[in-house]
């Protein structure tokens, strides 16, 4: 059976194709990967503006220069119109029945090259300028992108009719699939191509047979007949030679639900093949990765820095070596030569034989020959040492418990072997085991074991945050004009091993000026070798870091995708709440209200020219103290986020960190080193109200209470005190007054209430709303009696009196409103009139 397996093997390799699939399939990857910087081009009005040039312009062109070559050098395609002539030669006996018919003949890519490689583009240009004067030789993206895209338009006689709108559309999630980085090498491409012969040749077999399949590629295969098809007379000429038709090419069909045809199809071309070839068809990195995460953004990001980042600089203060990690999958087939008399079940329990910071379980498969189940083990490893196999024997009676399950022998395999330059990345073999000391075998026990592997990548660093003690409840991302207790506990940042890399701390450094007291937030961090120096502090409405070029701002007020903060420096960086990108949640729609529950999840987003659309380069859990990380660069910044961030997440709550980002506007900040206000200011303190015991807790929850939870408002004064929302970026209400009382809501939405017993009380009283939403409301929200006045500076409303009262207020700078202290209607403070 296996000499005529191997013999079905060498004659599916000894087809001939005539195109190099190794270096077109390298050259589509690139074109793939420009197109998804492009995703105008996968719907809308820009593919409508494609398709249209591609067969007005672009055709023509083309058919000319195959009958005459009308320059030099090769013709070098539109970026547009080659994603469209992509799609269309991805179906190719469509492709050749439109060619023959408008044309004549099959328009081939001979001489002719991508947008990406052209060296005689300007060239091409004049040519296409002479042809189509008035057609741009290529599309205008910002034009594309507002939608203006209808250009002039000439009657176009010889059109296909292929439906090419849908065809991209199909095609626009293959790259996520194919975008790995083994993807791209070499040995595993020629794997492909191998495997790709194996597919063509599985066909052939069935047709010879009389047998009708729908035969399912695994995405290396994929790649490799997509390749193929781009190449339309070669695949013409090939396909005919091989199997005396043209192979048609269904990618109509996506749904994978279990018994539908896609699912059904695949499992009989696993049968088939493995039948036909004794070997597996699953490979790793060549399966199904599921769909493609959400994208952050709708449109390319365009404010994009392109400073190179300082291959050193003086404050990487975390420096961990590179580990490699690659992707294994494997299957325990068959076994033989099992002792006379054995009973019972068999099972493989498969380990590492050294310790491994990623792998480092113990897990069993069954044995496909013996269970009939076919299981496939797939998991991440470091490319070092050897996988230590032990086949196990058990009696159904003995379940569930494992200790009488018996050891028959062990065996092993080298993993380092794989990463040998003449490694095709797959193996399957009998392995012989060593038996265990109470088995006698006549001859050696085998093990037959098929392993795949991926090349190895750099694996993401992670770190972990310890805190020492408990977190006082000031807010520390960006600073505030007033007393806060001094932090003097430690954050311990360690790595997988459990070793210390980092400790840090926030301080809270006060400066006096005559009866002013200015204070700046600094993080200090002590080495492993105990250097202590200062990575960060916080200067006006951000956080710099020192020594680098980063620094932490909030969002500009066009804030067009969500993101809360946003990370300047050599790069462009956003941070996104919750999980995004690589790590968005891939739970079911079941369970997508669960993601909900993830908002102490947040991920940094590197935009660049290379990725408009966003690429996850963080993800920092704010509630384990989590870091994950996946270029070195970010190491520093990342870990310095996170313990900034998880510090106001641990005091202030979420909300906190998203709302405020969202009210905010630039610039209203106060500035820490000239605009300290004096203590006991109105700024800071209600009339009447002593600073604060910061020493003491019982005085803490009585006149200075910060905004938490929900912070439906910034605080609310018992007894005769007053309520504060100075600072808090996310109250809904700076606070409620006691009897008498004031509230001050310094850049909260609304300024505060004055009132008897805080919100619904009566009395007068007088809110104070310094660039909040509404100016304040006098006499208590929703309270009775009194007369309220207000000031809302740069508010959108100016204020009101208090429920029953007179309201009046000034409103410098209002934002809704044309008249100065617009009242209430029947004194209610949720009816204000906004002219």
């Amino acid at each position: 059976m296996e000499s005529q397996q191997e013999l079905e093997w060498e004659e599916a390799q000894s087809i001939e194709i005539n195109v190099d699939l190794v270096s077109a399939a390298k050259r589509q990857l690139k074109f793939l990967a420009a197109v998804d910087r492009n995703r105008w081009l996968y719907e809308g009005p820009g593919l409508d503006r494609a398709i249209y040039r591609y067969n007005a312009y672009w055709l023509p062109l083309l058919a000319k220069h195959s009958e005459s070559q009308l320059l030099e050098g090769p013709l070098v395609v539109p970026l547009d119109c080659e994603w469209v002539w992509h799609c269309h030669r991805l179906n190719p006996g469509r492709y050749k029945q439109d060619c023959e018919e408008f044309y004549g003949r099959i328009l081939d890519n001979q001489n002719v090259v991508s947008s990406l490689e052209g060296s005689s583009r300007k060239a091409t240009e004049e040519i296409w300028g002479t042809l189509f004067p008035g057609e741009p030789y290529e599309l205008d993206v910002e034009i594309v992108l507002q939608g203006n895209v209808c250009g002039q338009r000439v009657l176009v006689q010889k059109h296909t009719k292929y439906d090419l709108v849908s065809a991209a559309q199909r095609q626009s999630p293959f790259f996520y699939q194919v975008s790995r980085t083994h993807m791209n090498d070499n040995r595993y491409i020629q794997g492909a191509v191998a495997r790709y012969k194996g597919f063509l040749h599985l066909i052939k077999r069935n047709k010879e047979k009389g047998i009708k399949s729908f035969s399912v590629p695994t995405y290396d295969i994929d790649l490799i007949w997509h390749t193929h098809q781009l190449h339309p007379a070669s695949y013409c000429k090939d396909l005919l030679k091989i199997m005396g038709k043209i192979l048609d090419h269904d990618d109509t069909d996506s749904d994978r639900t279990k018994g539908q045809k896609l699912d059904v199809g695949f499992s009989a071309t696993t049968k088939t093949f493995e039948e036909m070839y004794g070997s597996r068809y699953w490979r790793a990195g060549a399966m199904y990765r599921g769909s493609a995460p959400s994208p952050v953004r709708p449109t390319p990001y365009w404010g994009i820095v392109t400073k190179e980042v300082p291959t050193s600089n003086e404050n990487q203060k975390i420096i961990l070596p590179t580990m490699k990690v690659m992707e294994v999958m494997m299957e325990f087939v068959s076994v033989r030569n099992l002792p006379e008399g054995h009973k019972g079940s068999l099972f493989v329990s498969f380990s590492k034989t050294q310790p491994d910071e990623i792998f480092n379980a113990k897990r069993s498969l069954t044995i496909f020959s013996e269970s009939g189940e076919k299981q496939v083990a797939t998991f991440q490893c470091q490319p070092t040492g050897s996988l230590l196999f032990e086949l196990m024997s058990f009696s159904p009676s003995s379940l569930p418990v494992p200790k009488s399950s018996k050891s028959i022998g062990t065996t092993s395999i080298s993993l380092e072997d794989f990463m040998s330059p003449d490694s095709d990345l797959i193996v399957e073999k009998w392995l012989d085991l060593v038996p265990s000391s109470n088995i006698l075998a006549s001859k050696p026990i085998g093990l037959r074991v098929a392993i795949s592997v991926t090349i190895p990548i750099p694996a993401p660093y992670v770190l972990h945050m310890i805190h020492s003690r408990p977190f006082s409840k000031s807010s520390c991302l960006f600073p505030l004009p007033m007393r806060v207790q001094f932090a003097k506990s430690w954050s311990s940042v360690i790595d997988e091993a459990g070793k210390l890399v980092l400790s840090l701390q926030m301080r809270d450094l006060r400066k006096s000026k005559g009866k002013k007291e200015c204070r700046r937030r600094v993080v200090v961090g002590i080495t492993e070798s105990g250097e202590t120096c200062t990575l960060a502090e916080s200067a006006d409405s951000e956080w710099s870091m020192v020594n680098s070029p980063w620094s932490l701002k909030l969002p500009n007020i066009d804030n067009d995708d969500g993101h809360i903060l946003e990370l300047t420096g050599p790069q462009t960086v956003r941070l996104f709440p919750g999980g995004r990108l690589d790590y968005e949640s891939r739970r079911c729609e079941k369970h997508k209200s669960e993601r909900q529950l993830e908002n102490h999840l947040i991920t940094a987003v590197e935009f660049s020219a290379e990725d408009p659309y966003g690429r996850a380069v963080a993800l920092l859990d704010l509630k384990s103290g989590t870091v994950k990380v996946k270029e070195n660069w970010f190491l520093l910044p990342g870990v310095i986020l996170a313990f900034i961030l998880g510090n106001i997440w641990r005091k202030q709550g979420y909300n906190s960190l998203i709302l405020g980002s969202k009210s905010l506007k630039k610039k209203e900040l106060p500035n820490e080193e000239v605009d300290c206000p004096a203590a006991g200011s109105e700024t800071n303190l209600a009339p009447g109200q002593k600073e604060p015991d910061v020493k003491a807790e019982s005085a803490k929850e009585n006149a200075y209470i910060p905004a938490n939870g929900a912070h439906s408002a910034g605080g609310c004064g018992g007894g005769c005190g007053s309520g504060y929302g100075n600072g808090i970026r996310t109250a809904e209400s700076g606070g409620c007054g006691g009897c008498g009382g004031s509230g001050c809501g310094n850049m909260a939405k609304c300024g505060g209430c004055g009132g008897s017993g805080g919100c619904g009380g009566r009395g007068g009283g007088g809110g104070r709303g310094n660039m909040a939403k509404c100016g304040g409301c006098g006499g208590g929200c929703g309270g009775t009696g009194g007369c309220g006045g207000s000031c809302g500076k740069t508010a959108k409303c100016g204020g009101c009196g208090g429920g029953g009262g007179c309201g009046g207020g000034c409103g410098n700078k209002l934002a809704n409103t044309n008249s100065v202290g617009d009242g209430c209607i029947n004194g209610h403070p949720n009816e204000v009139v906004v002219a």
